[in-house]
This record gives C-alpha cells, sequence and structure tokens, in this order.
C-alpha cells in the first residue's frame, strides 16, 4: 500500500493517475452525448434515459460521486504537473525551451484550453445539476419523467448561453486533441504498431464528439425560432 501511495505521488505517478482520469471522463463524455444526442430526434427517449440516470441508486450515489472526484483530480492534478513542469524548466538552466519547435500548440495551452472547459463545467452544473438536486431534495416534488426535455430546451433558448456553450466545446477539442494521445502514452500504450491508430481514434473523438454537442446546442437554438 505504502509503494502505491509513493507511486502516485511521485511526477509518473501523478501523469498515470491524471490519464486514467482523463480516461475516464472521455468515457462519462461519451455516454453523455448519447444520452443528449437522442433529444434531437426523439424527446421520449431522452426523458426516459435521462429519468433513468436522475432516479437509478446506483447512478445518484455511486456513479456521479466517482464522477465528481475524477473531474476534480483531473483538474487539481493538471495546475500541479504544470507547475512542476514550469519549476523544472526554471530550475535547469540547460534546457532550452523552444515552444513549438518541442511541443504543439495543444500541448503547451491545455491549462487554458482546459479552465475553459472548467468555467464550463461550472455553467453547466448550474444549469442543469444544481436545479436537479434542489428539485429533488430540496423542493421534494414528485418525480416528472417528462420534464427533461423541456428544461434541455429551454436552457437553449438564450443565445448567449449557446454561445458559450459552443465556444466551450471547441476549446474542449483542442484539449482533447492532445489528451486524448498523452492519456494512452501516459499509461504506457505506446505500441509503435498500435499507437498510430489510438491516435487517428483520438483525432477522431476530439473532433466529432464536441462537434455532437454543439449540434445539439444550435439544433434547439434554431428549432426555438
Amino acid at each position: 500500500m505504502s509503494g502505491t501511495r509513493q507511486f502516485f505521488r511521485s511526477s509518473i505517478g501523478r501523469k498515470f493517475g491524471m490519464a486514467l482520469s482523463a480516461l475516464f471522463l472521455m468515457i462519462f463524455l461519451l455516454q453523455h452525448f448519447a444520452i443528449n444526442i437522442t433529444s434531437t430526434f426523439s424527446p421520449e427517449v431522452f426523458n426516459a434515459l435521462s429519468h433513468f440516470m436522475g432516479t437509478n441508486p446506483a447512478v445518484q450515489f455511486v456513479l456521479q460521486p466517482v464522477l465528481m472526484f475524477g473531474v476534480l483530480y483531473h483538474f487539481i492534478m493538471g495546475f500541479v504537473l504544470q507547475a512542476q513542469n514550469k519549476a523544472a524548466r526554471g530550475s535547469d538552466k540547460y534546457v532550452s525551451y523552444q515552444g513549438s519547435k518541442n511541443s504543439s500548440w495543444f500541448s503547451r495551452n491545455m491549462i487554458y484550453t482546459g479552465l475553459v472547459v472548467l468555467f464550463f463545467l461550472g455553467l453547466h452544473f448550474y444549469d442543469f445539476w444544481i436545479p436537479e438536486m434542489n428539485y429533488k431534495y430540496i423542493e421534494f416534488n414528485p418525480e416528472d419523467a417528462e420534464r427533461y426535455y423541456p428544461e434541455l430546451v429551454h436552457k437553449f433558448e438564450d443565445s448567449l448561453r449557446v454561445g458559450i456553450y459552443v465556444l466551450s466545446f471547441v476549446l474542449l477539442s483542442m484539449h482533447l486533441l492532445h489528451g486524448f494521445k498523452s492519456s494512452f502514452q501516459s499509461i504506457g500504450a505506446h505500441h509503435p504498431k498500435y499507437f498510430p491508430i489510438i491516435e487517428k481514434l483520438g483525432k477522431g473523438y476530439a473532433i466529432l464528439i464536441p462537434a455532437g454537442f454543439i449540434f445539439i446546442a444550435l439544433f434547439h437554438h434554431l428549432s426555438h425560432f
């Protein structure tokens, strides 16, 4: 046990832990998209799936806390590793950090795209999670299995909110373009035969999933007019 703690306190261990949290969050994002996309073609299916996720005890009291821990761990560890890398560059006078020559734009700006994603998560919690907790545990309203679709559509009536959502998902895409590949590298999945496939899957995921969320927001916003 002490060996495990020491590993996750080391620089390599922290990168490994951050990679695992990133992969977990990417799986959640895919699941979240799979549910939300149904709102564009079947409100009934969207309501049914949302009701299941919102009332299932395993989801609410096991997966939801794990998800919140994963989000906090990922972003806190991102700041920790950023500070460590900056300190390491500053302490080594013989290392020449040449920006774009040593790394891609996406990797150099992960902390900034991550901050925007963190802000977006705060907005998303304010829009959906906090009202959900208020509805179920403070107001103690009877559970309405048909309320989810109207609530979603109502949130996307505001042009400013939709604009923030679109910008956030563009920056999430930039974050994922480096993060997907980096996560697999950090857990040791760097086989020369299979890693090019992982890179292609990562690019597809980083572009298609955020683009899908943008489509959902614009679909409901434009349908309002």
